[in-house]
């Protein structure tokens, strides 16, 4: 009888010590990003924002009593080097949570991963509509909407703010050939998007542009890597006289390369508007050429977003804060969309109580407009795709070396005027 009750108390102080070492285990939280190759410069500062986030939750006590443990990789802007890291992620680092990565060109081949393995899969850039017409149950999009209906913020910017007989009537679209861009293109341009492996995900005929009645004068699409003809681009701009220019690029560099160029051959359009811009490497690379570029974006400094963290209100403002006080320098949306997406999920698991990934997504799938997750990017709630409801892109304009936000007017303070037309070079 002796040795069955010692054998019971061993068993029972073995089970309490496992437990103990399980609930002081940290929460192992993993993410591939782009830190070298051709999205680097995004792909740094996706890292800035997961990490920030993260040593913020460790300061305040950790999450479930746990610390967290971020696990990244490079995954050298190589499609196949992030689905491999994603699937050792899951399978050999055991990450509790997983985190998305950098650009529509990686997040379109992870999702099928992420998927397989019925991981919550929150997703900081990846709005290609051919992402989310895949069926898939456990992605959410941490940005303001799909890739082909940017195009609509812009037009609407247009006609609130131009006076319809100052308004452009003729565009040309150049872009990269990146998914990304491809769908803002399609979007305007009114084009049919297509699976790679067959059928029409939407038919977006006629577009944005002949919608408002502008006439698509030049459309040229350049290679999605090793471009370097950019003088020649500009000048077949040039040439075509239009009014509007749409510069949609994989990266800040390409909008360097694209605004410089149309500033080297004195392209004279009325606005020029990009795709990517937002960054202060834009801002340094194009240096003056930069002043009345348009550009969208998911996030802006002036913007009054409440949100939380820890359990507490977290705002847009207590964010630039904190990342200038770790980082030296301010942040932009590349920074501030990966914060979110961890600050969503931390609410995730704080809300179910658990890092277990079914919970986790059946509480993100019940988010509403009323209770939403509330980031600084702004509240959060999907529909079945995995798409945020009722989030229109922010549009900013450079204006004397500072970013200002300029539409919509009528939703936060502080916005500036637009300046139209674009000052001459």
């Amino acid at each position: 009888m002796r040795k069955k009750v010692g054998g019971m108390l061993l068993a029972a102080a073995a089970t309490a010590l496992a437990s103990a070492a399980q609930a002081e285990a940290p929460i192992r939280i993993a993410a591939s990003l782009p830190l070298t190759g051709s999205f680097s410069v995004s792909g740094a500062k996706h890292e800035q924002g997961y990490r920030l986030c993260v040593d913020l939750i460790n300061e305040k006590g950790g999450l479930l009593g746990r610390k967290l443990e971020l696990i990244l990789g490079d995954n050298r802007s190589d499609t196949e080097t992030a689905i491999n890291q994603y699937e050792r992620f899951i399978n050999a680092d055991k990450a509790d949570l997983v985190f998305g990565t950098f650009s529509s060109k990686l997040t379109f081949p992870v999702s099928a991963v992420m998927e397989k393995y019925g991981m919550v899969h929150p997703v900081p850039a990846g709005g290609a509509l051919r992402i989310w017409s895949q069926g898939l149950k456990h992605a959410f999009y941490f940005q303001q909407n799909a890739a082909e209906l940017v195009g609509e913020s812009l037009v609407e910017m247009i006609d609130a703010l131009v006076p319809p007989d100052e308004r452009p009537k003729t565009a040309a679209v150049v872009h990269s050939d990146d998914f990304f861009a491809n769908g803002i293109a399609a979007g305007l341009l009114g084009r049919k998007v297509e699976n790679p492996g067959g059928g029409v995900v939407a038919d977006l005929a006629p577009g944005y542009l002949a919608d408002h009645d502008v006439k698509v004068v030049m459309e040229e699409r350049w290679p999605e890597e090793g471009f370097s003809d950019w003088l020649n681009l500009a000048n077949s701009v040039k040439r075509s006289e239009a009014e509007l220019v749409i510069g949609l690029t994989a990266s800040a560099e390409e909008a360097v390369q694209l605004t410089r160029a149309l500033q080297t051959v004195k392209a004279q359009p009325k606005f020029l508007y990009l795709s990517q811009g937002t960054q202060a490497e834009y801002a340094e690379g194009a240096g003056k050429a930069a002043e009345g570029v348009a550009v969208h974006t998911s996030w802006h400094p002036a913007v009054p977003f409440v949100g939380l963290l820890a359990g507490a209100t977290f705002t847009n403002q207590d964010f630039r804060k904190a990342f200038e006080a770790k980082y030296g320098t301010a942040p932009d949306e590349d920074s501030a969309i990966p914060f979110a997406v961890c600050q969503g999920m931390e609410q995730a698991v704080r809300a179910t109580g658990s890092t277990d990934n079914r919970k986790l997504s059946e509480w993100l799938h019940a988010r509403t407009k009323e209770d939403p997750v509330r980031t600084v990017l702004g509240p959060f709630n999907w529909d079945e795709r995995g798409l945020p409801k009722g989030r229109p892109f922010l549009e900013a304009q450079w204006q004397g070396g500072v970013l200002k936000f300029v539409y919509p007017t009528d939703e936060f303070e502080g916005v500036a005027p637009l300046v139209y037309p674009k000052p001459q070079w």
